[in-house]
């Protein structure tokens, strides 16, 4: 997975002070993988300095209303945390930042989180570990999904507020007084590995304030994901200019493949979509699978779709699949070896039907659905069965969170 992950250096000295980072190392086993290099410095939205005055912001929350600095001025703290949807890190951060809200909400201290992202500036690549964009939409479905009690904002569309914070990372926390000075900014704890946490920075930076005391370390390097700032929107084109550009090809197939798909004697994750040109509306579903292809497709993950149109169709199928830059393995079946199919995957399909199932490595079935497709249980399917990768640990068994 392609993905900016960032430590961040920073020096606070001045007003001018800019912040450092560099990219964490990837995957080894990630096809694509970057190797580690440093970051030039945000010269453009430098961070902010310790001692600043929060600045002001009026952002529209997943509860559809306008969210302003004054509603929180009763607090004795206020936690303004940096957080995204599609970041891997934040999701592993989502339920130590609800232990400090459980903490210290009844004792003075506010809360919100914003997210900086504009999802038009994110990658699909970079969408490898989650179910969601960072879309303002999206977001009311993760406050939803996990239960989220303080207000979520967005500053996707102009990214002014987090300019003023110079927010480089998802998560990344500035810690305000009663006063509303900055006392605290960087990362919540030092370790992603939850086991193995020795600094509780943020909560050690609460304590701090509430007591009326000096934070004794005002700044921790943040990590987690880069902001997505507007002027990523390039690489996204790039991106899609590179999809539209791969190869597309539709090769006939036979009963014994559909069985060797079903074993999926591989280790990756293995989504089978069987569709005929013959399904009203059944392109809405492929595309959002095409999508998942694209988000998945740098981890363990295959995609293979099986036209069951036959070969008196394979033009018709062909162009279909060229419209939708089908870059994935894409087989065509033929009508009699339809039963087939149906005695592997233990279900009736006829021909002109959708079904799409997720099959674990070493054969496990664990989703099966027969027509129109809610494409968001399939990813958590696919999400919950990925192998923890190390360096997002906690990943597993936040997904597997989600599915029970």
């Amino acid at each position: 997975m392609r993905r900016n992950l960032i430590l961040i250096q920073a020096a606070l000295a001045t007003a001018s002070s800019l912040a450092f980072a560099q990219t964490a190392p990837a995957p080894p086993a990630a096809p694509g993988a970057t190797k580690t290099v440093p970051m030039s410095a945000n010269l453009e939205h430098p961070l902010m300095p310790i001692g600043t005055d929060a600045p002001d912001f009026a952002l529209t929350g997943t509860d559809d209303k306008i969210h302003t600095l004054s509603e929180f001025s009763k607090g004795k703290v206020l936690v303004v945390m940096f957080e995204s949807v599609h970041c891997p890190v934040s999701e592993n951060y989502e339920g130590r930042m609800r232990a400090l809200y459980d903490t210290y909400h009844g004792k003075g201290v506010e809360f919100i989180a914003i997210n900086p992202n504009n999802p038009k500036a994110v990658r699909l690549d970079e969408l490898g570990y989650t179910d969601l964009t960072d879309a303002p939409d999206d977001m009311k479905i993760r406050v939803r999904d996990r239960q989220i009690p303080w207000p979520y904002v967005s500053d996707g569309q102009t990214q002014t507020t987090a300019q003023k914070f110079g927010a480089v990372a998802t998560p990344h926390v500035f810690i305000f007084d009663q006063d509303r000075k900055l006392r605290y900014e960087g990362r919540i704890d030092d370790n992603q590995n939850q086991s193995l946490v020795k600094v509780h920075d943020a909560n050690d930076a609460i304590e701090a304030l509430l007591s009326g005391g000096t934070v004794a370390v005002p700044h921790r390097p943040a990590f987690g994901c880069s902001t997505k700032w507007l002027s990523k929107t390039g690489d996204v084109d790039r991106e899609m200019a590179k999809i539209h550009a791969e190869p597309v090809a539709l090769t006939p197939t036979s009963a014994a493949e559909m069985t060797a798909l079903r074993a999926n004697n591989t280790d990756k994750v293995t989504v089978v979509h069987f569709w005929s040109t013959t399904v009203p509306n059944g392109e809405k579903d492929f595309a959002a699978l095409q999508t998942t292809y694209r988000m998945y497709r740098g981890r363990a993950y295959d995609f293979v779709t099986v036209n069951t149109d036959g070969s008196a169709k394979t033009t018709q199928a062909t162009d279909f699949l060229h419209a939708q830059y089908a870059s994935s393995r894409n087989l065509q079946l033929a009508a009699t070896d339809m039963k087939a199919v149906s005695d592997a995957f233990g279900t009736t399909l006829s021909a002109n039907e959708e079904f799409t199932a997720v099959i674990a490595p070493g054969g496990k079935v664990v989703y099966t659905h027969k027509g129109p497709l809610d494409v968001l249980e399939l990813r958590h399917a696919v999400l919950a069965n990925f192998t923890d990768n190390p360096h997002y640990p906690g990943q597993a068994e936040y997904w597997a969170s989600r599915t029970k």
